[in-house]
């Protein structure tokens, strides 16, 4: 016997060891609440509401629409770009996945005023802006909608936004075309309310963007009409704009433009801040006070008395002192000297009172 075992006999004579049954082990059960489903390898889809559905069939079955479906529809969209609902921007982006970026291009272009009428709106401007820059095919529809409505587009502080983000992201041809509606318009936007921001920032964009060319004839044309846009109520701040960026020869075609007009300018409200802005850049401020030493002690000590001269008259003197430029610190000193008793209680004639 092999390790004490019992033989058993086989049917075919052979002795085997008997072995033991083995019995497996109970089954472990393992929890199943912390395991995570199965992942799906479908997309994730919105749930379009009843609406949005019936506008993605239409958008993606029709060719042509009748008048009553044609206004149904962009009904539907109108309501679809400018949903404040919680997934107003999901359901968006689902039609417009599904439904071709083409499609959805040209019917917002469709009806113009519509499609500035969604421009207008905070919702409508941003997924509008969402669509630019996809593919050069569909901004054509986009390029020419701006352009036909433009001035009205540029003039609205939400709309503005598509028509800047078309000037970041189309193509330079359409770039191009857009710029030059720009010139166009400059002076119509520089007195607009809202006009006269949106060019500022036309000319900040356009600098960032490198586009110099067409940012100096821009400045070319605030500087031509420098005169009449110190006095309106908004031009005055383009006008300020173009002066903050220093530059040498937009600077320099501001002071030409503003020559002989610098001390009328600085009787008013408007024109003063113009004037200051001039008189914090190196040649410009040579040409204030160039232009203030024309004049007489009794009409320069009328502009220092003034409510809004007063600034004026002693930032050019402090100017001229921390440039050094002597010469014609004392020149204007002196012509004012004389009615010092008469600038009590301004701080002109403190400084003044300083001097003696």
């Amino acid at each position: 016997m092999v390790n004490g075992g019992d033989p058993r006999i086989t049917a075919a004579g052979a002795s085997t060891e008997q072995e033991s049954p083995v019995v497996p082990p109970p089954p472990r059960e393992i929890p199943t609440a912390n395991i995570p489903p199965p992942r799906s390898t479908a997309p994730n889809r919105v749930n379009l509401t009843a609406e949005n559905q019936s506008l993605l069939n239409s958008v993606r079955s029709a060719t042509t629409f009748t008048v009553q479906e044609r206004d149904t529809c962009l009904q539907s969209l109108f309501n679809l770009m400018t949903s404040n609902e919680e997934d107003g921007a999901a359901q968006f982006r689902e039609v417009v996945s599904r439904s071709g970026f083409r499609r959805m291009a040209s019917l917002l272009t469709s009806d113009l005023d519509r499609f500035l009428e969604m421009a207008r709106n905070k919702n409508g401007s941003n997924r509008i802006q969402e669509l630019l820059g996809i593919t050069d095919d569909v901004d054509i529809f986009f390029v020419n909608a701006i352009l036909t409505r433009f001035f009205h587009i540029m003039t609205h502080r939400e709309a503005s936004r598509v028509a800047m983000q078309g000037m970041r992201v189309f193509s330079e041809e359409k770039k191009t075309a857009m710029y030059n509606y720009v010139l166009h318009h400059v002076l119509h936007l520089a007195c607009d309310r809202v006009g006269y921001a949106v060019l500022k920032q036309i000319i900040d964009v356009w600098s960032g963007l490198g586009n110099f060319s067409y940012r100096d004839r821009l400045l070319y044309i605030v500087a031509q009409n420098a005169l009449y846009l110190s006095y309106h109520a908004h031009g005055n701040y383009v006008v300020q704009h173009a002066l903050q960026l220093n530059d040498l020869r937009c600077t320099h075609n501001v002071a030409l433009s503003l020559s002989g007009y610098c001390v009328r300018l600085s009787f008013t409200k408007l024109g003063s801040y113009v004037v200051q802005k001039l008189l914090d850049t190196e040649e410009g401020a040579v040409w204030v006070v160039v232009e203030m030493m024309w004049y007489d002690g009794e009409t320069l000590v009328r502009l220092a008395e003034s409510d809004y001269g007063n600034y004026v008259v002693l930032k050019a003197l402090r100017v001229m002192w921390e440039r050094n430029r002597r010469y014609l610190f004392w020149n204007l000193a002196k012509k004012l000297m004389p009615y010092v008793d008469r600038l009590r209680g301004r701080n002109i004639g403190a400084f003044l009172y300083w001097l003696r």
